[in-house]
Order: C-alpha cells, then structure tokens, then sequence
C-alpha cells in the first residue's frame, strides 16, 4: 500500500519477463492501481498488470461511491487525498487524525504542507493527481477524517508522530523531536 507506480514498476520489471517498465510508467494512471496480492505468471506484461490492478482499484472503489457523493468530493479529491494519507501516516492509528488536519488545512485555505508532495509547500489544495496508489484504509480515512484541535504534525527520526495545535507548539516538537 502506498506504492507509487514507479515503485510497483520497479517491483515487477525483475520478475516478469515481458514487463516493459517504461510503457507502465506511461500508460498506468497513478492512484488507481489497487495495492493487493496478486499473481501473474512470468511471461504477463505491464498491459496485464495494469488491467488487473486497475480492475480490483475500479472494484474496490464502488463501495465508497455513495460516501464520497453525500461528501460532496469528487472520486480524483477523495483518491489525492488517500494517495497523501497514505504516504503520510504511521499506520491505521494515524490515518483518521492526519485526514482531519489536512482536509481541515484546505478548508482554512492553508497550503497541506506535506513531505510526501513537496507541491504543496508551493501550491494551495491538493497536488494535481495522486501521489501514490491507495489502499482501503486510507480511503475510508480520507472519507472519514478524525476531528481534533491539531493543525500541525511532524515525523520524528523514529517515525513516530507528534501533533501540534498551535504553530508554536509544531515549532517547540521540531526542535524536541528533529
């Protein structure tokens, strides 16, 4: 989960035979690759893999229509927002908290500030496209976002998150935690 598809490319390009890296790069759509357990033999192609992957992404995906329309988000706001959550967060406990930090980002118009998409220190909003490929939970976190006080978080060398309120408390962390 989490895998950009330079990454899946790289994963496959060594064991299948007939996997052309370059043509995946090009004609897969990232973020809508499904990251699951799949099986191909030796001799599938990237066409193959991108159209299993694509398929289980398409089916997972119909399950969280209903909750992205009553959100009001389009499918490409809520798979950004996932493929950024997904990068971001530390596992399932972190989720839920950073989606509500960020969407709470966007709706004060601050920029998401984001390691994993170093657009949006440039940029206001989500990135353009996803950044990576997303798997079930961060979708049901970027539906479902954990409301709290933090505005602010930071990894520390450990990978352990710390949250912030206030942009003084995120500064008092970095200089504890970095």
């Amino acid at each position: 989960e989490g895998f950009n598809n330079k990454e899946i490319a790289d994963a496959f390009v060594s064991k299948l035979g007939n996997f052309n890296k370059d043509r995946f790069l090009t004609s897969a759509k990232e973020g809508y690759l499904f990251p699951d357990t799949y099986y191909f033999f030796t001799k599938d192609t990237d066409l193959e893999v991108i159209k299993a992957m694509s398929k289980n992404f398409e089916k997972k995906l119909a399950s969280f229509r209903p909750k992205i329309i009553a959100k009001g988000k389009t499918e490409h706001e809520i798979i950004t927002m996932a493929s950024i959550i997904e990068r971001e967060s530390n596992g399932d406990e972190d989720r839920g908290l950073i989606s509500g930090i960020l969407w709470k980002r966007l709706s004060i118009g601050m920029p998401l500030q984001v390691d994993a998409a170093p657009v949006t220190y440039k940029s206001k909003g989500l990135p353009k496209d996803p950044i990576a490929n997303p798997g079930l939970r961060a979708l049901e976190a970027a539906l479902e976002p954990i409301k709290s006080s933090y505005l602010y978080y930071l990894h520390d060398k450990d990978g352990t998150i710390h949250y912030a309120k206030s942009f003084e408390e995120h500064r008092a962390n970095i200089e504890k935690y970095l």
